[in-house]
């Protein structure tokens, strides 16, 4: 079965057509071949275009009975790889025996087999010349520890060249986001078929942003979890989450950028949407370290927006070339757009607007009449927790709208700080137990406490949440955090950072398409989640 390149005008997909020859590999990894086939058939019907098979992986091989069942039952194009560990593979026996298996599959109908650089002269010893022309032999290395420079990256893609492979592969590992900057270069440059991968989370945007830079393939795995290397999306992500099929060198990037990230369901949210009107854009999970060589690195307009969380809210501020007044005086931006006609980074913010028209909505529904501002929030007592980025946005839009505010903060000197330049009282995390100078006060937490994997952290305990009339949680991984469950029970309105979530994203899809925004469909996708 040879694998050839598709015809993209050509291939269908559910919504549209395919707009590049990017192939989804899925790594097929199992104890024995029965194992194999029912993952292979799995493959198939996730969507992938051909399966590795992973000889190395299995518990006993006998070689040609296996690869012979494998080939013939195989329904789609075949790569096979016997992995030594010392290429981070689980084969550590007779260095003969696993280039003759190799060549076995090569013999056997195998459509691709990959051999790694270290031991591509002694396998070329081995068949002399004589490769079946049906067989391209992939000649691959990986880097465990780091990414090389560009020029290093271009003179390991010339070795692999020069060894006769039809296809060069080589994987190396994300030590910075920036790393995978010139893995693109490098694969965009390539005049001869290219795998290259970025291993880790911080790797992600490589396997994903493939098609845009001319990757041959990508590797996508059948289930989650069950990855043959680190930071492997699932086939289902990169077709139903990342729109892979549509992604082709003209498609804009966009991006959640943090730390953590790998939690955010951004992506879900704007590429469904992007979907749906055929916006030729993708939105990717970005782990940043540093917001400034992030930005310096990714400085192409192709790279034409970002969403910014935990940490980067204010650092990300003086990354900007303008920055709207209300997220200047609130100090904090979280949507940065780069202009298509100069290059240059533009900061908003658009988290306050998203939280204080959810909790007012609360407030209106259950009853509680506008004060003299045309808010609910008018001379009512509002204690924001927190005193970063979000926290500062909060706490100025609910001053806009006449509220009286405190600030409490783990450390009490950055609790002032900000109630200061808001015009309100400071408190620590810890007196907040205590501090019930009224009823019917408003609760915001803007901080990760209670975010997973730490579901059972709260910042305030049960009893003090009595003096609250609503409480609001920006933290929306669970939905339902401990805080809201808690205050729930004490009787509390509660509002849920999925509320939050979805109003700031109505701003930021407008700002980044041009386009209104699809409010039906964000609240539906979010219903479902």
């Amino acid at each position: 079965m040879e694998l050839v390149t598709p015809d993209v005008e050509k291939m269908g997909e559910s919504d549209g057509i395919r707009r590049n020859s990017t192939l989804i590999c899925a790594p097929i990894m199992a104890d024995t071949v029965d194992q194999m086939l029912i993952h292979m058939n799995s493959a198939k019907s996730s969507g992938a275009d051909c399966v590795e098979i992973r000889l190395d992986s299995l518990k006993v091989v006998n070689a040609r009975e296996d690869i012979q069942t494998l080939v013939k039952l195989s329904q789609l194009p075949t790569i096979f790889t016997y992995r030594p560990t010392w290429e981070g593979g689980k084969y550590d026996g007779d260095e003969q025996g696993r280039l003759a298996a190799l060549r076995l599959a090569m013999e056997l109908g195998a459509d691709h087999i990959d051999v790694e650089l270290k031991a591509v002269d002694d396998f070329n010893n081995l068949i002399r010349g004589d490769m079946p022309t049906k067989c391209k032999l992939i000649v691959s290395s990986h880097n465990y520890q780091n990414t090389p420079s560009v020029e290093d990256l271009g003179n390991l893609v010339a070795r692999i060249q020069a060894t006769g492979a039809d296809i060069v592969k080589f994987a190396t590992t994300a030590v910075d986001i920036t790393d995978v900057a010139r893995v693109f270069q490098i694969t965009a440059h390539s005049q001869v078929p290219i795998i290259a991968m970025v291993m880790g989370e911080k790797g992600l945007m490589s396997r994903v942003l493939c098609p845009k830079f001319g990757g041959y393939l990508t590797f996508g795995t059948v289930e989650d979890g069950k990855v043959s290397a680190p930071g492997q999306p699932t086939i289902r992500d990169l077709l139903d989450l990342f729109n892979f099929r549509q992604l082709g060198p003209d498609t804009k990037v966009f991006g959640i950028i943090g730390k953590p990230v790998g939690h955010s369901k951004s992506p879900l949210l704007y590429n469904k949407a992007f979907r749906s009107v055929g916006f030729n854009g993708v939105y990717v999970h970005m782990l940043v370290d540093n917001v400034k060589n992030f930005l310096e690195t990714y400085s192409s307009t192709d790279f034409a927006g970002f969403s910014c969380t935990i940490p980067h809210k204010e650092s990300i501020v003086q990354c900007c070339d303008e920055v709207d007044p209300v997220a200047k005086s609130i100090g904090a931006v979280n949507c940065v757009i780069r202009r298509q006609n100069d290059g240059k980074l533009y900061g908003c913010n658009t988290d306050y607007v998203g939280a204080i028209s959810a909790i007012e909505d609360s407030l209106r529904g259950s009853g509680v009449e506008n004060g003299a501002s045309g808010s609910p929030l008018a001379g009512r007592l509002f204690v924001v927790i927190g005193a970063g980025g979000a926290g500062k946005a909060l706490a100025y839009g609910a001053k806009e709208k006449g509220a009286r505010i405190v600030i409490a903060n783990r450390t009490y000197d950055r609790a002032r700080e900000l109630a200061e330049i808001i015009g309100g009282e400071a408190l620590t995390l810890a007196d907040l137990n205590t501090y019930k100078p009224e009823n019917d006060m408003i609760l915001a937490n803007t901080t990760s406490i209670g975010m997973q994997p730490n579901i059972d952290d709260t910042p305030i305990s049960k009893e003090a949440l009595k003096s609250y009339a609503l409480v609001f949680d920006a933290v929306y991984t669970p939905k339902i955090t401990r805080l809201l469950r808690e205050a729930g029970e004490c009787g509390a309105l509660v509002v849920t950072g999925v509320e939050m979530f979805i109003g700031q994203a109505y701003e930021q899809y407008e700002r980044f398409t041009g386009l209104p925004a699809p409010k039906e469909l964000f609240r539906e996708i979010m219903a479902n989640y």
